[in-house]
C-alpha cells in the first residue's frame, strides 16, 4: 500500500498540534468497538447508509450492486483509523485516505492489510495533496474532522479544491448549539464516558451556515444538512431532520 512520508510540518491550517497528539495516543484503540471510539462504531451504520444512498443518487449508480461505488475515486480526509475508508473501499471505490497523525495511518494500514483491502493511506494534510498536484477526486469525505482543525474555513476551501467537476464533498460534524454542548460534550464525555474529556471543545464546533460561508466562491453548492440523532431506547443513531447536534451536509460541484 502506498503512503507518503511524514509531513514537513504540522502547523498548516488543517492541523491542530494538540488534536494530533491526542488522537495519536488513542490510535491503537480505533478498531475496538468498546474503546474510546465506541460512538463512531455506533455512528457508522447510519452515516454509511446515508452516504451510500446519497452518492449512488448523485452519480446515478446501481444502488443494488454489491460494489455500487466502483469507478469512483474517493478521498477520506482526516481518516483516523479507517472506520469509513474500509467500508467505502468494500463498496468498490478507489480510496485515498489521509491523516495528519502518523500512528492513525499506521493503525489503518495494518488493519486494512489484515482485511485484504487495498487503500492508499498517507500521512499528511489536504494542503500537501494540493501542493503535490494530486489528481482531483469524485468524492471528498470530510467526516468528524473539521471541528478538530486549526482553521476550519481554510481547511474547507482546500478540501473543496480537491473535488473534480461533477463531484461531491460531504462534511459531517457537530453543530455549535447549547444542545450539542449538553449531549455531545457534557453527556458523551463527562456523563457517559464515551469519549475522553476534552475530545471536543465547544468553541471549535462548526455551524452549517459557517460551512456554507466557507464554501462560498469555491464552486461548491451545499445542500440542506441532515441530522444524525441518537435514540437511547434502542441505542442507535439514525438519519433525521434534526441538525441540532450531529449533522452531515453534501456539497456538489457543477459538471
Amino acid at each position: 500500500m502506498a503512503h507518503a512520508a511524514a509531513p514537513d510540518t504540522l502547523s498548516r491550517p488543517s492541523v491542530d498540534a494538540e488534536e494530533v497528539e491526542k488522537f495519536s495516543k488513542m490510535a491503537a484503540e480505533w478498531w475496538d468497538p468498546e474503546s474510546k471510539f465506541k460512538p463512531l462504531h455506533k455512528f457508522n451504520p447510519a452515516r454509511l447508509s446515508w452516504l451510500r444512498s446519497t452518492l449512488t443518487a448523485h452519480f446515478r449508480l446501481d444502488a443494488a450492486s454489491a460494489e455500487p461505488f466502483k469507478g469512483l475515486r474517493v478521498l477520506d480526509i482526516g481518516c483516523g483509523g479507517g472506520l469509513i475508508s474500509e467500508p467505502i473501499a468494500r463498496l468498490g471505490a478507489t480510496v485515498t485516505a489521509v491523516d495528519a497523525a502518523e500512528p492513525n495511518i499506521k493503525t489503518a494500514m495494518v488493519h486494512a492489510e489484515e482485511m485484504g483491502l487495498s487503500i492508499d493511506y498517507r500521512h499528511g494534510t489536504a494542503e500537501q495533496l494540493i501542493e503535490s498536484g494530486e489528481a482531483l477526486f469524485d468524492v471528498v469525505l470530510n467526516l468528524e474532522v473539521v471541528e478538530h482543525v486549526a482553521d476550519p474555513e481554510a481547511f474547507l476551501k482546500d478540501c473543496a479544491s480537491l473535488v473534480k467537476p461533477g463531484g461531491m464533498m460531504v462534511v459531517g460534524t457537530i453543530n455549535r448549539t447549547p444542545r450539542a454542548f449538553a449531549t455531545a460534550i457534557f453527556g458523551a464525555e463527562w456523563v457517559m464516558g464515551w469519549l475522553p474529556r476534552g475530545t471536543h471543545r465547544f468553541r471549535k464546533l462548526v455551524k452549517p451556515d459557517e460551512i456554507r460561508a466557507a464554501l462560498n466562491g469555491t464552486g461548491m453548492v451545499p445542500a440542506e444538512p441532515v441530522g444524525v440523532s441518537y435514540n437511547p431506547l434502542n441505542d442507535q443513531f439514525s438519519i433525521t431532520g434534526d441538525t441540532g447536534v450531529n449533522y452531515m451536509m453534501a456539497a456538489k460541484r457543477a459538471g
